[in-house]
């Protein structure tokens, strides 16, 4: 899906929003519909790209929750109503590259499972299971951070990474 840099936005007429928001909105870029539509193919696509394997989903918290939660339900739908069951772990990493508005030398990957508790089951899982990671970021940016969090994830030498 493309939406060019100078498109107007749907018309706030032809939806119904919350009285709250009332003054504070323009126009409405992307409707849920179209959002819920895209992340059930996504997850089509991720569930045809790894095949009989095993996923461990890596949410970058926050923004990345409620995403990371509907991709899930779908990945989790599909397998339940195909012929292959696909075994899902799902962990939560916070990100911090940013402290007082200054963006820090070093990011910090905060919470879940810490990354160096990954290698024994990172690498049991690689040698029997095959592992699969995917994992959500919410705000790519510069992508500085993007390229950290991936080399720290590539350190556990998954068979393959996805990035939704």
């Amino acid at each position: 899906t493309q939406i060019s840099d100078n498109w107007p936005g749907y018309s706030l007429d032809l939806f119904t929003y919350p009285q709250h928001y009332y003054g504070d909105l323009e126009y409405v870029l992307i409707p849920h519909g179209i959002i819920v539509d895209r992340t059930e193919r996504l997850a089509k696509d991720i569930m045809q790209d790894i095949g009989d394997n095993d996923i461990v989903v890596l949410c970058v918290l926050k923004g990345g929750y409620k995403f990371c939660a509907d991709l899930v339900e779908h990945i989790k739908n599909l397998s339940r109503n195909s012929e292959r069951f696909i075994s899902m772990k799902v962990d939560f990493v916070r990100l911090k590259s940013y402290h007082n508005d200054q963006s820090m030398q070093d990011m910090q990957i905060i919470g879940g499972d810490d990354l160096s508790k990954l290698t024994g089951k990172v690498s049991f899982l690689c040698v029997l299971l095959t592992l699969f990671f995917l994992f959500y970021k919410d705000i790519v940016g510069t992508g500085r951070t993007m390229k950290v969090l991936l080399n720290n994830i590539e350190k556990y030498k998954p068979k393959m990474i996805k990035v939704a």
